[in-house]
């Protein structure tokens, strides 16, 4: 079906736009004995006489292609390294270690790769630069559980209980923010604290997006940057959600006593180890979505780009996606036929069944159930919901699709797309009809990216 091939195409248009490797390598370079980064009209220069040693530390999905990237440009001058990925998102590096480890859940792997990288940014100094490639998945991977010392009292986290509290905030609808708020004060190393354990070293930062909005606070729970939030509004997001009963006793006492001012917080403005760090956005969810809307205009379609900042739950955006192209299909409300519609950014799944999923295939089977509805069956509309690092949640599929032709399709397997939606069930309704999106790992990771082809 052409428009299947189109949106698959243009879908790969932006990920060839935020390709991390591309971007480090198009982007930093040496001239003589200075290290160069020019990237999106800024430039940053290191002299790399004034340091003996040059490590290259990394958490995330895309960071084994960044440290690919950065092997090609440094070579030999990288004195040690070590970066953690998800399984499967790996790369072949021979001087910069790699470490696979478990995403969303973080696994014991991630647990002993962040004490390794915890302890090579303890021993730098001075005479220390570091390279920090940073992406999404980062806060899963690199899970470094916090111990504390109130007077005679100790309190230590365990693999379990992160575990337990990550559990708890995927399945009750929290977003990204919210998440990471919760993983920044139960952690070593996030909340810019693995840049304090940097100092004083010097480092430059390099940062994939896959956060609406790009905070940099946000982005891996923040390693590299200061933090705004607090243990005072960890509890409120527990108590928002009424997670209590679900969050291990050991991490409400331990959020308590930073709420009372007994735990050092996250880094704040003013601390002198912001000074030692350069962090530098190298790519967006805003930049992968221009990039497939340029490709859809040099297919033919007239282009709308909506937003890069859609969240919420998947099955409402879908809603509102539907009616967008229904209106464009019924009055060209936005565009001509034929026209392309793209959105970009991070919804969320409030799990109410116990099916398998992620919210790209949930956004999906709530807008063919939106088709389903319609009158018209939602004639003439085409649409791909999916995941830019190739894996929608615990899934090996990057999203899926949705067309009047997939509706006859689940009609004939006797299917039906309310009954998957209520179980949470996207990934088996879309896999028994042969139409979920398998890209396999694709090394980057800017959010998600939601289009649609009205046809004429």
């Amino acid at each position: 079906m052409r428009q299947f091939e189109d949106l698959v195409s243009i879908f790969q248009a932006a990920l060839v736009r935020v390709d991390p490797y591309r971007m480090i390598v198009d982007h930093l370079h040496l001239e003589g004995d200075r290290l160069v980064v020019a990237f999106d009209g800024q430039r940053h220069e290191v002299l790399l006489r004034h340091y003996d040693r040059i490590l290259v530390l990394g958490l995330g999905k895309a960071s084994a292609a960044m440290a690919k990237a950065v092997e090609e440009v440094l070579g030999e001058r990288i004195t040690a390294g070590l970066v953690v990925v998800k399984y499967g998102h790996v790369e072949p590096l021979r001087r910069i270690e790699l470490v696979e480890a478990g995403h969303p859940t973080p696994d014991e792997n991630g647990v002993q790769a962040a004490r390794r990288i915890a302890q090579m940014a303890r021993q730098a100094d001075a005479r220390t630069l570091i390279l920090t490639l940073v992406s999404g998945g980062g806060s899963a991977l690199l899970c470094s559980p916090i111990e504390v010392e109130e007077g005679p009292v100790s309190v230590g986290l365990s693999l379990a209980d992160k575990q337990a509290v990550t559990k708890a905030l995927l399945a009750c609808g929290a977003d990204i923010g919210e998440i990471n708020c919760l993983r920044k004060h139960l952690s070593g190393v996030k909340g810019g604290r693995l840049l304090q354990l940097m100092a004083p070293a010097r480092s430059l930062n390099f940062i994939l997006s896959d956060v609406v909005g790009d905070r940099l606070d946000t982005i891996a729970s923040g390693v590299t940057s200061q933090d705004r939030t607090t243990y005072g509004d960890a509890l409120d997001i527990i108590a928002k959600y009424r997670l209590e009963g679900a969050i291990p006793k050991a991490v409400m006492q331990l959020l308590a006593w930073g709420a009372d001012g007994r735990i050092e917080e996250t880094l704040k403005p003013g601390d002198p180890a912001i000074r030692l760090a350069t962090n530098i956005l190298i790519g967006t969810n805003l930049a992968a979505l221009l990039a497939a809307r340029d490709k859809a205009q040099a297919l033919g379609y007239n282009t709308v780009a909506l937003t890069a900042s859609l969240t919420g739950e998947a099955r409402e955006a879908a809603k509102f996606l539907f009616g967008i192209a229904r209106d464009t299909h019924s009055h060209e409300l936005l565009a001509g036929k034929p026209a392309f519609i793209i959105a970009g950014g991070e919804t969320v799944v409030t799990l109410g069944g116990s099916g398998k999923g992620g919210r790209n295939q949930e956004m999906a089977l709530a807008f063919l159930a939106e088709m389903a509805r319609d009158e018209g069956k939602g004639e003439g509309i085409f649409f791909l919901s999916a995941s830019t690092d190739g894996s929608d949640g615990p899934t090996d599929a990057a999203g899926a699709f949705a067309s009047t032709h997939l509706l006859k399709l689940a009609s004939q397997a006797g299917l039906s797309a309310e009954t998957y939606l209520r179980n949470n069930d996207s990934y088996n309704f879309f896999d028994k009809i042969g139409y979920l999106l398998k890209t396999g790992p694709t090394k980057t990771n800017v959010c998600d990216l939601h289009m649609v082809i009205v046809a004429e």
